[in-house]
């Protein structure tokens, strides 16, 4: 509000915001009336002119710089390709160390469940010590322990060296999220979350298809050495990258947690994620076993549902273009149809040419749905934005397991057409849910 001066006029003029108050001036004769103009910001020269600029977004490099956003995404690559690189290995490994298929399983049962428990401990630490801090610690450890996973001399070291990689790298994705999610505005996020999610989609593919070809033709401690390696290099990598400025969020060490639960919409965004975690990760690990059951080989199986990485990939590029065009509402529809076509016809056809076109269509799907509610999940919560983002992460996974303990019977039938017929129609109130829910939430 500006006064009126008008009622004032034989007042002495108020001084100029930020400059003392001199003297009184004489009166000046009167001026002849000018021409009305706007009303402007009192400056303390007014020879400076304003910048016309500066009321523009800045470029988006200038809120995460390029070399940053990519040493984060080399960062959730290692983590994807570490999870999931030990499932086409199980049966070469459990040949050579000299023992039984269900022994070795052990170890990439432990990596899963340490990797889903850990995820709400390392969120806490980083909104208490900081993303990059939390970030660099977790690729030390990760790092020694991919490496022991690669000397191991017996099933037991295995296991144990496994779990604790679980635990480690379990930091790396919400610790990148958090920081994108604390550097760059809510309105241009999306855009390098995407970026993300394509390296994350990149490691899925690269350790479901390269590592069982590596430790066929080379040696499977090969592939868990790669991810040792790499986390060293960015530890030593991401020393320089600074801390982001952050909201306080309370002096206690549960702080966060309460900030996260005492929100009504993080436990909405978490209720979608256990649900996406079910239909769009749950039911897509049956795309291999349903092939399997019909005869096609093992490994054409396990690359027809590499497909789904390579889907998401491809797709991430277009969905940054339409971020901005698209509301976000829109881009989560376009993600759930896909996801329900992808399902519908794996439930009439459970043929290769068909499965092929439903992994691509979930890992478009993917693109469009997941990324939206992700960078939705980030912003919900900004004074325990990590947490947020594992708690998130907790529910999409645990979401995830609990379809597949409650289709495991189904499955055990080879009953594939019924589970992917339920998916599709999943899909539907998936898909609502995350719609209204954004559309509402402001």
């Amino acid at each position: 509000m500006f006064r009126d001066t008008s009622a004032s006029t034989s007042s002495t003029p108020s001084p100029t915001p930020g400059t003392s108050a001199g003297p009184a001036t004489p009166d000046l004769p009167a001026t002849p009336d000018l021409p009305a103009t706007p009303d402007l910001p009192a400056t303390a020269d007014s020879s400076v002119k304003p910048d016309p600029s500066a009321t523009l977004d800045p470029p988006e490099t200038s809120d995460l710089p390029v070399r940053a956003l990519r040493l984060l995404r080399i960062a959730g690559l290692v983590s994807n390709f570490d999870r999931f690189c030990i499932a086409p290995m199980l049966v070469l490994i459990a040949a050579r160390l000299g023992t039984d298929l269900s022994t070795v399983a052990l170890a990439a049962g432990a990596y899963y469940l340490t990797y889903g428990l850990t995820q709400p401990v390392w969120g806490l630490a980083s909104d208490r010590l900081g993303r990059i801090r939390v970030l660099r610690l977790s690729l030390a450890a990760g790092s020694l322990a991919a490496a022991v996973s690669a000397l191991a001399p017996n099933p037991a070291l295995l296991i144990a060296a496994r779990a604790l990689c679980g635990a480690c790298f379990a930091a790396c994705i919400p610790a990148c999220l958090s920081h994108i999610g604390d550097v760059v505005p809510a309105a241009r996020r999306q855009r390098p979350l995407t970026d993300l999610m394509t390296a994350f989609s990149l490691g899925t593919a690269l350790g479901t298809v390269t590592a069982g070809a590596l430790a066929h033709y080379v040696s499977w401690r090969l592939v868990f050495a790669l991810p040792a390696l790499l986390a060293g290099y960015l530890w030593h990598a991401l020393r320089h990258l600074p801390e982001p400025a952050r909201q306080p969020a309370g002096a206690s060490l549960l702080a966060p947690f309460r900030v996260v639960l005492g929100s009504r919409w993080m436990w909405y965004v978490m209720g979608v994620a256990l649900l996406e975690g079910a239909v769009l990760l749950g039911f897509l690990t049956y795309l291999a076993p349903a092939l399997e059951s019909r005869g096609v080989p093992a490994p054409v199986a396990g690359a027809v549902s590499a497909l789904y990485g390579v889907g998401a990939m491809a797709c991430a590029q277009l969905v940054k273009k339409l971020v901005g065009r698209w509301s976000p509402v829109l881009l989560i529809v376009a993600g759930g149809v896909q996801a329900a076509v992808a399902y519908g016809l794996a439930a009439v056809s459970r043929g290769v040419p068909a499965l092929a076109v439903t992994a691509l269509l979930l890992g478009t799907g993917w693109s469009f749905l997941h990324t939206t509610v992700q960078s939705w999940a980030t912003a919900v919560t900004p004074a325990a934005r990590a947490t947020g983002v594992a708690m998130f992460g907790v529910s999409l996974y645990g979401g995830s397991a609990l379809a597949g303990v409650l289709t495991a019977s189904a499955a055990g039938h080879h009953a594939y057409g019924h589970l992917f017929l339920v998916a599709a129609v999943l899909t539907l109130p998936l898909t609502l849910a995350a719609a209204i829910g954004r559309a509402r939430y402001r």
